[in-house]
């Protein structure tokens, strides 16, 4: 065994020593395997910044209430009788009270309105949501950043960070246009880079009346009693007469629609870098037949010296996957440079912009890289096969 580790030790010293003489074929490989990484980066860390902005919304301790047998807040249509039925209840239902005594609850509405961002032109929809003044308090992790919110039946809107910085216009005390009206912007708010980011607040009441949406309200946002709020409330909604109402944790809501939108994003990004996996397979088995070819001399002269057929066999496979490592460390460093807290953009569940940054975290450049070593592993297996079978003494005479 000791014998046979020596063999393959120096077979692989010899291969990588005559690596200058191949440079610009086997720099081919490793550029080919960084662009098959790369690509696959950009495609994972895009999905995984979508989930970010999106889970990182959800609060487990926050109920949303959604009526008409639907899980989104599209479609969805709270009746004024369960809302009577909410702000009349007395207790039992599973919903927190608030310091003055009443139900920690917030009837909100999503209207989607088109923005002309003034750096390009191009138009964009943006979610416009009304709410209850109770509204913003139901967002853990929404601050004011300048400003105030809004007033009560006031055109008054506070805008998303993200929006604020990539729109002009929405600097505080500017007058917007949203549908027919205009309203003044009356503050910014941030809320841990998650997609509240990409929304605009204002007073539920203003903006029903500004878009002909009198008395309709999509969801109820409330606060949970504790940890066991949920079922509780689940089992108050089930008792209700007429259209079925849905209650369930924020954090499941945007969960599932983050689920969604990022499998779409993995569903295209995974053919495509397969694709090209399949072509710079191809180029490593090349490249790697190139190197046998080479060494032809050097292996046959080894081999004839007493090495055996596995350490041909080894030094040429190592010398694939080395190749096929360093075209993955370089696709994983140019993605990260190139695509990690890069600015995106997509279209959420109320199709209005939602706007994220790419996360090239650890598993996402882990899986990328297991395919850029998986391109050395099959490209330099039928080469490192052929290294074994060389018919030793025409090969010899051949490059006599």
């Amino acid at each position: 065994m000791s014998s046979a580790l020596k063999q393959i030790f120096l077979m692989i010293r010899v291969n990588l020593g005559s690596l200058p003489r191949r440079l610009w074929i086997s720099l081919s490989m490793v550029l080919s395997v960084a662009l098959v990484v790369a690509v696959l980066s950009g495609f994972l860390a895009m999905a995984r910044g979508f989930e970010a902005a999106l889970v990182g919304a959800g609060s487990p301790d926050i109920a949303v209430i959604l009526g008409g047998g639907t899980n989104q807040e599209t479609g969805s249509d709270v009746p004024a009788e369960e809302i009577r039925s909410q702000t009349a209840a007395t207790g039992g239902i599973g919903v927190a009270r608030n310091a003055a005594g009443g139900l920690a609850l917030s009837r909100e509405i999503v209207v989607a309105v088109d923005v002309t961002r003034a750096s390009d032109g191009a138009d964009q929809t943006l979610s416009l949501r009304g709410m209850d003044l109770a509204g913003p308090g139901l967002r853990d992790l929404a601050t004011l950043s300048a400003g105030r919110l809004f007033s009560p039946g006031a055109r008054d809107i506070v805008v998303g960070a993200r929006i604020a910085n990539e729109f002009s216009g929405f600097a505080v005390g500017d007058k917007v246009r949203l549908g027919a009206v205009d309203w003044t912007v009356v503050g910014h708010f941030t809320s841990g880079g998650n997609a509240f980011e990409s929304e605009i607040w204002a007073d539920l009441e203003a903006v029903q009346s500004a878009f002909d949406r009198q008395g309709q309200v999509q969801s109820l946002r409330v606060r949970l009693d504790g940890a066991g709020g949920l079922p509780v409330l689940q089992e108050h909604l089930s008792a209700f007469p007429g259209a079925p109402l849905t209650a369930l944790s924020e954090a499941d809501l945007y969960a599932a629609q983050s689920e969604r939108t990022a499998s779409l994003i993995r569903l295209f990004g995974w053919p495509l870098a397969l694709l090209m996996a399949v072509g710079a397979t191809a180029g490593a088995l090349n490249t790697m037949m190139s190197s046998v070819s080479d060494r032809t001399v050097e292996i046959a002269t080894l081999r004839l010296l007493g090495f055996g057929r596995l350490p041909a066999f080894t030094a040429t496979w190592v010398e694939a996957m080395l190749l096929s490592v360093a075209g993955a460390a370089l696709g994983i460093l140019a993605s990260w440079l190139a695509f990690n807290g890069w600015q995106a953009s997509t279209m959420g569940a109320n199709n209005t912009k939602i706007a994220f940054q790419l996360d090239v975290t650890t598993d996402v450049a882990l899986t990328a890289g297991l395919l850029g070593l998986a391109i050395g592993v099959i490209g330099g297996a039928l080469p490192a096969l052929a290294a074994t079978r060389l018919p030793l003494t025409s090969a010899l005479r051949a490059r006599g």
